[in-house]
């Protein structure tokens, strides 16, 4: 790796770090914040739902952005939505207000997410590629998943024990704080290279010619349709079910105060992920097909789910969170890499946003739905059906791979290759 690309691995990391803390002062209370402002499970986990109805609404228009005005822009923009709708997010906690302010809120939340999501990642590797890096990415997206995970690690374990020693406002206005700090420092740091925006003076005709190129690269691409296809059951359960262990784990503690407990659930998972994004590149070059790894982690996770489901012991509940997590990160930086390297520059920020579409859209869906569950037959009922769903993934992945893609195959000097150069 050359100077200038440490550069932009050094300013993607700073980036993923404070984006990430900024987010994971909630993450390990946040369901026990929207019960607590006397939401019930079923409104509780339909905020969600909005919050990723938000992201399935905004994520092509906020592609458009990417592509067309700048990466720096969009995350800018997501700094400041994301600031302002966590601080109503506060509001609405502090005045019990009612449900559908609520879902309101929640996609603002989700407006604010889908400014960032494909935009870092494709000023990542289009910035990286401008300057010759030629390393494989897994080993710098792993990198940004331990980072991540760390940052989760602190965030979280903080959240948790402020919450706990004071309300559980205050880490979202912490989560404010961090969030402003960091568009000073994109502003700062963040500058767009090997990509040149294509503004466009019809912004309605740019987002449905983004749209129908996405369209093309993506889904009408059958490597990536499946891979994307596979989303919506593996993203959807993941997100019900990092969110649905704070009250689960809570139960089976004992103490439905012990904010802490919640704060720890969430800091194994940043732990996890750590080890996760350590080991897939290792996994990656003594696995001859990144799809194998794909579909290992879908199915293994899923597995353990249902395992978690039928468990009434606190400690065992914790192992199996660790393993879950575990087996879900190691995949993580793989598919990115698989998805990358099957997308042309031109559109990378789109389609990947397009992919996140794709997996939201699971959310909306997966979240009431297990949410439902939980109120009727209890959290491990749900977590064991969310197992269920998540293997509905595994088909798919391995539709994928039928396909031959040059990508499933590619070593660590061929995966910077321009994907236009190659068959898909």
């Amino acid at each position: 790796m050359n100077a200038d690309a440490r550069k932009i691995q050094r300013t993607y990391l700073t980036l993923t770090l404070g984006n990430t803390l900024a987010a994971s002062f909630i993450w390990g209370i946040n369901t026990l914040f929207l019960l607590d402002a006397g939401l019930s499970n079923l409104e509780a986990f339909a905020a969600n739902a909005f919050f990723t109805a938000g992201m399935v609404l905004f994520e092509v228009p906020t592609g458009v952005i990417a592509d067309g005005w700048g990466r720096r822009v969009s995350f800018l923009l997501g700094t400041v939505t994301l600031a302002v709708s966590t601080y109503l997010y506060y509001l609405l906690w502090q005045f019990s207000a009612p449900f559908w302010t609520w879902a309101v809120v929640s996609v603002l939340l989700g407006l604010g997410f889908t400014f960032f999501s494909g935009a870092v990642e494709a000023w990542l590797v289009d910035a990286l590629r401008f300057s010759g890096y030629e390393g494989g990415l897994e080993a710098v997206l792993g990198r940004g998943v331990m980072v991540s995970g760390i940052a989760m690690l602190v965030g979280s374990v903080a959240g948790g024990v402020i919450a706990q020693a004071t309300d559980l406002g205050v880490p979202f206005l912490l989560r404010v704080g961090v969030l402003l700090a960091m568009f000073m420092v994109a502003f700062w740091l963040m500058h767009d290279v090997g990509f040149t925006p294509e503004r466009s003076t019809h912004p309605l005709r740019a987002t449905r010619a983004v749209l129908s190129a996405s369209i093309e690269n993506g889904l009408k691409n059958p490597p990536v349709r499946y891979v994307m296809l596979a989303a919506p059951f593996s993203a959807g359960v993941g997100i019900y079910v990092f969110y649905a262990l704070q009250p689960y784990l809570l139960e089976l503690f004992g103490d439905p105060r012990a904010y802490s407990v919640a704060g720890l659930a969430a800091a194994i998972v940043a732990g996890a992920e750590v080890l996760g994004g350590w080991v897939a590149p290792r996994i990656r070059r003594r696995v001859r097909k990144r799809t194998t790894v794909l579909i290992l982690s879908g199915g293994v996770s899923a597995v353990i789910l249902v395992v978690l489901g039928f468990t009434q012991v606190f400690w065992v509940a914790l192992v199996l969170l660790a393993l879950w997590a575990l087996v879900d990160a190691a995949g993580v930086p793989v598919r990115q890499a698989y998805l990358n390297d099957m997308i042309a520059s031109k559109q990378r920020a789109t389609v990947l946003s397009f992919d996140s579409l794709i997996g939201s859209s699971g959310g909306v869906v997966v979240q009431p739905l297990l949410g439902r569950a939980a109120d009727v037959y209890g959290y491990p009922a749900s977590l064991a059906l969310g197992g269920v769903i998540q293997l509905i993934a595994v088909p798919f992945l391995l539709a994928s791979r039928r396909q031959g893609p040059p990508a499933d195959l590619a070593s660590a000097a061929a995966s910077t290759a321009n994907p236009e150069s190659r068959p898909s």
